[in-house]
C-alpha cells in the first residue's frame, strides 16, 4: 500500500504547479501579455448547419452504383489498366477483329468485359428488388404483375447472359 502524502509536500507542489503556469519573470508578461491585450476576439453570429438526411432512394442508387463499381472491377481496371477492348486476327481472311472478353483468363478482363458482367449482376439485383415490389399488399393487382413479370424477366436475362459471358470466357464450362 502506498504512502499516504503529507500536507506539507501537498502544498508544495500545488505552488510548484501555480508558478508554473503564470511565471512572475516581467519580461515574459511584456512579450506574451501586453502586446495583445488590446485585442479582443469578434462576436461571431455563426449558426450550426443542418444537415437533413438523404432519401432512401439517394442512398439505394448511391449503394446500387458502388455495388456496379466494385463487381464490375474498378479496382482492378485502375491497378492493371488494361484495355478497352481487344482485339484478334481472323486466320481464314487475316482481318483484325475486335474481342471484348478475354479469353482463357479466368484473372483477367478486357474494361467493356467487367463493364458488362457487371451490368448483368445489377440488373439481377434490380430484378430481385421489382420482385420485392411485388410483394407489396397496397398495390394494385395489374402494377403488382408488372413488377412481377418484370423482376422475373430481368433476372433470367441476367442469369442466362451471365452463364454466356462465362462460357465465352472459359471454352468448354458447364457442358
Amino acid at each position: 500500500m502506498a504512502p499516504k502524502p503529507d500536507s506539507q509536500s501537498l502544498s508544495t507542489a500545488t505552488a510548484a504547479d501555480a508558478s508554473s503556469q503564470f511565471p512572475i519573470d516581467p519580461v515574459f508578461h511584456t512579450l506574451k501579455v501586453i502586446p495583445y491585450s488590446f485585442l479582443r476576439p469578434p462576436r461571431l453570429r455563426l449558426k450550426f448547419p443542418s444537415f437533413s438526411l438523404p432519401s432512401p432512394m439517394t442512398v439505394f442508387s448511391l449503394l446500387l452504383f458502388t455495388y456496379f463499381m466494385v463487381v464490375s472491377g474498378i479496382v482492378y481496371d485502375v491497378i492493371v489498366e488494361p484495355p478497352g477492348i481487344g482485339s484478334t486476327q481472323d486466320p481464314a481472311t487475316g482481318s483484325v477483329r475486335p474481342v471484348v472478353f478475354l479469353p482463357g483468363r479466368v484473372n483477367g478482363q478486357y474494361i467493356i468485359e467487367g463493364l458488362s458482367s457487371g451490368f448483368m449482376f445489377v440488373l439481377g439485383g434490380i430484378g430481385f428488388v421489382l420482385l420485392d415490389l411485388a410483394l407489396d399488399k397496397n398495390r394494385d393487382r395489374s402494377v403488382k404483375f408488372s413488377y412481377a413479370s418484370a423482376g422475373f424477366s430481368s433476372i433470367l436475362i441476367a442469369y442466362v447472359m451471365s452463364t454466356l459471358f462465362i462460357r465465352i470466357k472459359i471454352p468448354g464450362y458447364l457442358r
